[in-house]
């Protein structure tokens, strides 16, 4: 039988957030609203929801800003009460998402683009990933002056054991208890990486210091509180570093997994058709663009040019990029088991050094 992460015990008082609304811009008061229940923090979708809404002037737009886990637990817990949930589900934890539509809480959506998509991309036009990003390695420019910084795993296991004691305290990764994207990313790193339990070793020889959200690594990065960060969702790094000339990014070279954020729309939707509208928007070439140019997230359509592209990585980096695919797979951290052993011994294996 297939166990669960003690996630559903969230379901009985699942967290509530305060919805942002955005109204018609026909100035109707009555207007349908599209309800989105997000993990794109919300500064960041401002920008996506104003051309939707100047595509679709006659919609307003109701916006929650949520953690993965809350995403999946409302979606869950409205449905099963026989209440309406979010018209359009959207977050970066591809696992929960892709359970949400195993599971029977997403409806098939086919949208113009659905035929078209990556197939890796698509699972059954219920589940759609929408945005291509890289687990990165980040670094302090100033503190690499005169040392190229590691751009392998295997350089950064060199890298923490040579200079344990200088960098002590001042390399950052995700905590893969409480981030569900590094967890993911982690789950990945044992598949691809013989040598990882090497690395985390000599992280926790390094002093790492943990964190559930990125922007917490990022910054202090950025300002030199941190030399290096493991396994960051590029996408953010990226922004972030428009604003900050001293944050570097390299895209490991001997493999970077890529995750995408997956947007379905819930079976309990009250509106489905301005969710499948929101979707459509998101993977239309005007969305994408915006994806790409301003939220400096990867597009994956493919008539999106530039350089901040699946099509565009693809060519300069090959068989180097290692996309999650959307499918059911995906779930196999989610059982308890699983989880709790490579949560042990990822802690076992930071403490014994």
């Amino acid at each position: 039988m297939f166990r669960l992460i003690p996630l559903l015990v969230l379901l009985a008082t699942p967290a509530l957030a305060e919805a942002l609304l955005f109204p018609a811009l026909n100035g109707d008061a009555e207007a349908q609203v599209a309800t989105v229940y997000s993990s794109l923090d919300e500064p960041l979708a401002r920008p996506m929801i104003a051309a939707f809404q100047q595509a679709n002037p006659d919609v307003a737009v109701s916006y929650e800003d949520l953690q993965t886990i809350d995403i999946y637990a409302r979606v869950v817990a409205e449905t099963d009460t026989g209440g309406r949930t979010a018209d359009f589900a959207f977050s970066s934890s591809m696992d929960l998402q892709v359970k949400l539509a195993n599971d029977g809480y997403a409806q098939e959506s086919v949208v113009p683009l659905a035929a078209s998509w990556p197939r890796w991309a698509n699972w059954r036009n219920t589940a759609y990933a929408l945005t291509y990003e890289p687990a990165v390695f980040i670094y302090h420019k100033p503190s690499f002056a005169d040392v190229a910084p590691p751009g392998s795993r295997a350089e950064l296991i060199r890298y923490l054991v040579d200079n344990a004691d200088t960098v002590f305290g001042r390399v950052g990764t995700y905590d893969i208890e409480r981030s569900g994207v590094g967890f993911m990313f982690f789950s990945r790193d044992q598949e691809q990486y013989p040598d990882l339990w090497t690395l985390v070793g000599a992280m926790g020889a390094a002093g790492v210091k943990l964190y559930s959200t990125t922007s917490a690594i990022v910054e202090r990065v950025a300002d030199g509180r941190f030399v290096f960060g493991y396994n960051i969702l590029g996408s953010y790094a990226a922004e972030a570093s428009t604003r900050n000339p001293d944050l570097g990014i390299i895209l490991p070279a001997d493999y970077t997994v890529v995750t995408s954020r997956i947007g379905l729309v819930p079976r309990a939707a009250a509106n489905p058709d301005l969710g499948r509208r929101y979707l459509a928007f998101l993977m239309s070439e005007a969305g994408q663009t915006i994806m790409a140019e301003q939220l400096q997230i990867a597009a994956l359509n493919q008539n999106v040019a530039g350089p901040n592209t699946a099509n565009a990585m693809q060519q300069a980096l090959g068989a180097q990029l290692r996309p999650v695919p959307v499918n059911p797979g995906l779930m196999v951290y989610l059982d308890q088991v699983k989880r709790a052993r490579l949560i042990r011994r990822w802690n076992e294996a930071l403490s014994t050094q």
